[in-house]
């Protein structure tokens, strides 16, 4: 009994996929469903620096970007890491500009909605329901006058499918607007990837004070194309390192990051296209 408790408590089945036997709990500290490493609407913790370039006219700036987010689960039904879960997800997605004073505010997303996740030994999917609602900073529009302002709000039913093939692990699907405004935006959209995971070493950082550290290389692509874009691809490279703990559930990522394509934060998403690099802390609950 005392065995099974102790496999049980550092069980993650995001990362995991051991028979424990079957549980059928409400409010689980984890998911059958890993979340989308790559993906810059994926609701996580998350600080990143980026130089961006606007491809379509203005000057380079240097952008911080800041995330604070999760999927709470409510309810899930396993065998081991095989089953099914429904929760809770939210998201507060928010631009600065770096290259201002007091770092002036751009925008901000608030995401709130349903996911239900399902997994049977290495494959695993994800339905979610979600509504998103985008809000210009005041310092921003301060200091672009005239300025299009949109009010954008959307509602997206989307899916994923995902396999996991020893240290690599694919995934694609797609989503629909069900309720958008503006009312010109396109419903369509797909979204594929990949995640590669090297073998996880462990740290000798600080000596025998983080001796229970485990490093992992890790290395993630994320690619979308839209109805609204005329299905060009934007894609988002992030490479780095994974640090966690025997016996914990928590992860820690330094990641450098690239992105090229259509701005994926607020009104901006509809016709700017950009190019960043930088580097960013990802935190994981």
């Amino acid at each position: 009994d005392d065995k099974e408790k102790k496999v049980e408590a550092v069980l993650d089945c995001r990362y995991d996929r051991t028979d424990v036997g079957e549980i059928s709990e409400a409010f689980p500290s984890d998911d059958v469903f890993r979340p989308l490493m790559a993906d810059p609407k994926q609701p996580q913790f998350f600080a990143i620096w980026q130089h961006t370039n606007p491809r379509s006219g203005g000057s380079s700036y240097n952008l911080g970007s800041v995330a604070i987010g999760e999927n709470f689960g409510f309810y899930t039904k396993r065998s081991g890491c095989n089953g099914w879960q429904i929760g809770l997800l939210t998201g507060i997605f928010a631009q600065f500009n770096l290259d201002t004073s007091n770092a002036a505010l751009i925008n901000t997303d608030f995401n709130v909605g349903i996911p239900i996740s399902w997994r049977s030994g290495n494959w695993s999917a994800r339905l979610r329901y979600y509504h998103q609602s985008s809000h210009l900073g005041d310092e921003f529009l301060i200091s672009n006058p005239g300025f299009n302002r949109l009010t954008l709000s959307i509602e997206e039913v989307d899916a994923i499918v995902s396999y996991d093939y020893r240290w690599l692990r694919l995934y694609g699907g797609g989503g629909y607007l069900v309720h958008r405004e503006p009312s010109f935006l396109d419903a369509g959209r797909i979204q594929w990837g990949f995640e590669a995971r090297a073998p996880a070493m462990r740290t000798r950082i600080l000596g025998s004070f983080l001796d229970r550290l485990v490093v992992t290389p890790v290395l993630s692509a994320d690619f979308k194309s839209m109805d609204q874009h005329a299905w060009l691809i934007d894609t988002n490279v992030m490479g780095g390192f994974e640090w966690s703990r025997t016996g914990s559930r928590r992860r820690f990522r330094i990641m450098a990051t690239y992105f090229y394509g259509h701005n994926p934060y607020g009104q901006f998403f509809i016709n700017q296209k950009i190019e960043s690099m930088g580097l960013g802390a990802y935190f994981m609950f």
